[in-house]
């Protein structure tokens, strides 16, 4: 009981030493008077702030809990969701960010509005809305709740069902998770974001280094032993190329893992906008390059503690057990308590990154144009508030009931996002590189692609017939992009029939005064994380040490190559900076 003690003290004190630093940020600034500030943190995010809050939004306990039960079950093919979101956030900083700084949008229905029309603004906020409140915070919420209850065991502390424990977290982190979204406003996410995220790091570096020592002990040694024992022992487990029966195939990360990223770090309200509040382009670059610097680092921290877990405790009735199960029974409890402060704050981030999107989408894209257009600053600060209460009251009550669920809740996630994902990226990815796409287009394209995988996921399984069970039988990351072709085709036939008549200029700025100078180092930066994630795949597959007979020699020449392309590139960056100096 003395442990459970201290560890909630230190949780406790320093949970509130982050509210107090954030608030005293927040308070010096004048984000609580105006939308612009409270929404996009009045353009001042400099690029470390962004980059710290877009990972911690993205380390959220689903991924804690989710990626680390798939390579528990299987083997690291779900560390291709981390890795390989890299070249998204490639994507994001040269091509989708530029234009959204130079058009000064707050949302992303703002661009749908101008390229397609209002009607398609008002679909695309409807279907953020309902993915964020009825997928995205409550997965975030349970995921949290399930954590700190097979670390805590607190049904067996107090005396009470497992569900109602599971309730009881779930309230509470609601609860304070919802003061620093709405009081704050998106300075205060992005400060503590950027806090937690640093504990959180350390933290989980200190799972995997505990992990190993753990496994080493089973053989009477120590770290050096258990990291050998689980290479030796598990060389299955250690493979990211996944076959056609394991978490991700392979094929998924050129189809619809691409797609699914591309939606997530380039269009998804919940990440971008910490980008739409970079002070200028340089450092709005700076930090969605660096986030994808640190979701390479991901797989060490998430999808390796699965594989440690399968040694250490196996077994377990559920693989969403295995991370939370690692905690309790690798680190020492001093430790487990400043851990159980970086889950929270990684709890926190996400439920209060999804909370601001969420209040942001509704009031700028939704109630201020329909009801009140003339809505003063302020005001639209205050009501945005009393709306975040309102979202966050619904999510504590709806999350409760995600305790059916059979599948992981990374699966659950990740597949039923697939309602509004594929749709929104397709139709950003036509208004920004075609002339053709047409509101009538997108909107068709859009009910086409809910219907067919609402078929997929609810009827298809429950009919027995060639067709159907063909279907159902097809990884979900391959029906995104087969839908996403044909949503293409909709939306070009239907452009034959009511051609576009919106006028859209990407290059056109609507964002006078903004510095759209770009960070000089992006293109030396983008070509070494693609080279980091390619060796990155090389050493977690048969041809590294995914296998029982490791090539040292072929795996030593890989690395030197890596190493000197490395200091290659920095010593060439540094030469321009000096010249430019």
């Amino acid at each position: 009981m003395e442990h459970l003690v201290f560890t909630l003290v230190t949780f406790v004190l320093f949970t509130a030493l982050v509210g107090i630093i954030s608030g005293k940020i927040v308070k010096n600034s004048d984000d609580q008077k105006t939308a612009k500030g409270y929404f996009l943190a009045g353009n001042g995010l400099g690029g470390f702030f962004i980059a710290g809050s877009m990972l911690l939004t993205n380390l959220s306990a689903e991924n804690l809990v989710g990626l680390s039960g798939q390579s528990y079950a299987a083997n690291m093919s779900g560390m291709a969701w981390e890795a390989t979101a890299v070249i998204a956030t490639i994507i994001m900083a040269f091509v989708f960010l530029p234009m959204y700084l130079r058009k000064g949008y707050t949302t992303l229905p703002e661009f749908m509005e101008e390229r397609y029309g209002v009607g398609v603004r008002r679909m695309v906020s409807i279907l953020f809305l309902i993915g964020y409140l009825v997928i995205g915070i409550p997965v975030c919420l349970y995921a949290g709740a399930i954590a700190f209850e097979q670390i805590f065991d607190f049904a067996t502390v107090f005396g009470i069902s497992e569900g109602m424990a599971l309730t009881i977290l779930i309230v509470l982190v609601g609860i304070i998770g919802a003061l620093y979204a709405v009081l704050g406003g998106m300075r205060a996410v992005a400060v503590s974001d950027t806090i937690n995220g640093i504990l959180l790091v350390l933290g989980s570096v200190l799972v995997v280094v505990f992990g190993f020592i753990a496994v080493g002990k089973l053989s009477g040694g120590g770290f050096i032993v258990g990291v050998k024992d689980v290479i030796t022992s598990e060389p299955a487990k250690l493979n990211a190329i996944g076959g056609k029966n394991d978490p991700v195939p392979f094929a998924c990360i050129f189809t619809g893992m691409l797609l699914a990223n591309l939606f997530y770090w380039g269009t998804n309200q919940v990440l971008i906008q910490r980008a739409l509040g970079a002070e200028n382009l340089k450092e709005g670059q700076k930090g969605v390059l660096l986030s994808g610097f640190l979701k390479m680092m991901v797989p060490l921290l998430l999808v390796i503690p699965g594989v440690i877990a399968a040694r250490l405790v196996p077994g377990l009735t559920s693989k969403d057990f295995a991370y939370p199960s690692l905690v309790a029974r690798s680190l020492p409890w001093p430790v487990v308590g400043l851990f159980c402060a970086a889950l929270f704050g990684s709890i926190i981030s996400t439920y209060n990154s999804f909370l601001n999107a969420a209040s942001t989408v509704f009031m700028i894209d939704i109630y201020k144009p329909i009801f009140n257009p003339n809505l003063s600053e302020e005001a639209t600060v205050k009501l945005a508030k009393k709306i975040g209460w309102g979202f966050a009251a619904f999510a504590i009550i709806f999350t409760p009931f995600l305790d059916v669920l059979s599948t992981g809740l990374y699966d659950f996630g990740r597949s039923f996002t697939g309602f509004y994902n594929i749709p929104i990226i397709t139709m950003v990815l036509v208004g920004m590189f075609s002339k053709k796409g047409s509101k009538l287009g997108a909107i068709c394209a859009t009910i086409f692609h809910i219907a067919f995988y609402a078929c997929y996921k609810f009827i298809f399984p429950h009919i027995d017939t060639p067709f159907t069970n063909a279907v159902s039988g097809i990884n979900y990351m391959y029906i995104y992009a087969i839908s996403f072709v044909i949503m293409l085709v909709i939306i070009f036939v239907c452009s034959k029939i009511a051609p576009n008549t919106k006028v859209f200029d990407k290059s056109a700025s609507r964002n006078d005064g903004y510095d759209m100078t770009a960070w000089k180092h992006k293109n030396a930066f983008a070509i070494w994380l693609v080279s980091f994630l390619v060796y990155e795949y090389f050493i977690f597959s048969p041809a590294g040490i995914a296998t029982e007979n490791k090539n040292v020699v072929r795996i030593a020449i890989v690395t030197a190559i890596f190493v000197i392309e490395t200091i290659v590139l920095i010593v060439k960056e540094m030469n321009k900076r000096k010249k430019t100096a």
